[in-house]
């Protein structure tokens, strides 16, 4: 114990590394234990942790995240003793590749219990990557009394390429710099995108295309893609180490610090991934939730996001990522004891209760408002559909309001109602719906219950459709689906083909053959929808309303 606690009390030269007293010590050490005896040292030679592995492998614990704030690297490497006269093998590389250490390296001891060759190898800057090229650099073994490594200056060198190789943020990454991937300048809004699945590989980009929308509408920047076809997904960690390792390669060139998943990970999964990388991970239903959290704005509509969160989260507690404190200011970060664990899983059940009976009340308000609206009669007309397909472009355009619409996902969550007249005294309330998306995540569904009990009441549903979407059938399907799914399939329902505008001859044709019972329309254009006014007048029970057509 009294060698180990000298190796942690004395400087470690950050130029040369080691003294070649402190290489004959860290080598007498080991072979007196049998073991492989390690040093995390930092930039200025002081020693961080001592470690102690087995004969052929040693472990590093989890590090501390705050280290990162220093250019691209941790700020500690790592020198530890080899038994026998073996190289770095792949544990080695592969924990400098996910830890990100400023380098390893690795003094072989022989029979006679002293230094015999000094191994060493760090991380390599690319531009981009090559196909089958490592992320580091193995330099030649060299004799251990003779290293000629100047450790400082190859690190800083190494940082300033890496500092190179890195773009500058500006517009919606600077943006996401304090959102959604963290508070880091410079990364904070960047992410891998990957797509795991048994799909056809058109399904899966197309998927993925969708996923990016996302990523833009929550702040975040994609900065490479990964696809990977498998029969069958990785049930621990939906892909392998060695291609988590390919995408360490690409978050390192392109200086992205979020890894996003196409799909829900299982808490399972996400602990697993946590543990193998320091990227945050995140999947598509944390996207979503986040996209939510940003844009509500009604007291029902935070309620019903802050459910969805805590619902999310609360089976996660136990998880080591660090992308939980997104959502929950910190609840489910690394390393908290049991007793904490349980506690704030008791906290998140009594809020869930508080807010299903805040909803609740909510829920009975809007039931009075839509009685209200019963006696008087008026027929009520609710805009449903893919979202950004535009139904509050189309609600402004026959109401002439100016609710909110933008050319971004979920820019409607909270059902807005306006008065539409028409001609011969025939007036309806016209309701605009939070969007619908494929794979809407079950805690929002259940969350947002109470909103969309709005379409419940409806006499006709109106379907908007981005027309010029390349996956419009798709949308149209997963609409008709949520729909089957709510028991809301047997309401009247017009179908809007919308950005009829934008479609040349060719797309236009092909559009009606699929679905000749649409109405085409462009939202921004007033003219354009007459045809869908008098399909309003002539499909809307008139008998509910003061006045009845002639």
């Amino acid at each position: 114990m009294k060698a180990l606690d000298r190796l942690y009390t004395r400087r470690y030269p950050p130029a040369e590394g080691y003294t070649l007293d402190q290489a004959r010590e860290l080598a007498a050490i080991s072979h007196g234990i049998g073991r492989q005896v390690g040093l995390l040292i930092d930039r200025k030679g002081r020693p961080d942790m001592v470690l102690v592995g087995e004969p052929h492998a040693i472990y590093i614990p989890e590090l501390s995240r705050s280290r990162l704030g220093s250019g691209r690297l941790r700020g500690v490497r790592l020198l530890h003793t080899h038994l026998h006269d073996s190289p770095l093998d792949q544990e080695d590389l592969t924990d400098m590749l996910f830890l990100r250490l400023d380098s390893v390296s690795a003094i072989t001891v022989d029979s006679m219990a002293s230094p015999a060759k000094l191994h060493v190898a760090h991380l390599t800057p690319r531009s981009e990557p090559e196909p089958g090229a490592k992320p580091w650099d193995i330099l030649p073994p060299r004799p251990w009394d003779r290293p000629d490594i100047d450790f400082e200056a190859q690190t800083q060198a190494l940082e300033d390429e890496f500092a190179r190789l890195d773009k500058p943020i500006t517009g919606a990454e600077s943006a996401a710099a304090s959102g959604i991937g963290g508070t880091e300048a410079g990364v904070a809004g960047r992410a891998i995108l990957i797509g795991v699945g048994s799909a056809p590989r058109l399904d899966l980009e197309a998927s993925l295309e969708e996923m990016e929308a996302l990523a833009a509408t929550a702040g975040l920047s994609i900065t490479g893609r990964v696809i990977q076809r498998v029969p069958h997904v990785n049930p621990r960690t939906i892909i392998g180490k060695g291609k988590l390792s390919e995408l360490e390669v690409m978050a390192l060139s392109t200086g992205a610090s979020v890894l996003l998943f196409d799909g829900e990970l299982t808490p399972a999964q996400m602990r697993n991934l946590a543990d193998l990388t320091e990227r945050k991970i995140l999947d598509r239903t944390q996207l979503i939730l986040d996209i939510f959290a940003q844009r509500a704005t009604s007291r029902s509509g935070k309620l019903q996001v802050e459910m969805a969160q805590l619902k999310y989260t609360l089976p996660r507690l136990v998880g080591k990522n660090p992308a939980m404190s997104r959502l929950m200011g910190g609840i489910g970060g690394r390393g908290p004891g049991e007793t904490k664990l349980e506690m704030d899983r008791r906290r998140i059940r009594e809020r869930i209760t508080r807010i299903k009976r805040e909803l609740g009340d909510l829920r009975k308000q809007r039931a009075q408002v839509r009685d209200r609206r019963a006696k008087a009669g008026l027929p009520i007309v609710s805009l449903v559909g893919y979202t950004n397909a535009g139904k509050s472009t189309l609600l402004n355009t026959l109401t002439q309001s100016a609710v909110l619409a933008e050319d971004k996902l979920f820019a409607t969550l909270d059902p807005v109602s306006r008065r539409l007249r028409f001609p011969m005294e025939r007036e309806l309330v016209l309701t605009d719906t939070v969007g619908f998306i494929r794979a809407l995540p079950k805690e929002l569904k259940e969350a947002f219950q109470a909103t969309l009990e709005e379409l419940e009441s409806a006499d006709l549903l109106i379907q908007v459709a981005d027309a010029g979407h390349p996956e419009l059938a798709g949308q149209v399907e997963a609409v008709d689906s949520i729909l089957k799914d709510m028991e809301l399939d047997t309401v009247p329902r017009l179908l809007a083909l919308n950005k009829w505008d934008t479609l040349d001859e060719e797309r236009k044709e092909w559009v009606l053959n699929r679905y000749p019972e649409g109405l085409p329309i462009s939202a921004r254009i007033r003219a354009s929808l007459e045809p869908l006014a008098e399909e309003i007048i002539r499909r809307v029970d008139w008998e509910k309303g003061l006045a009845k057509p002639e």
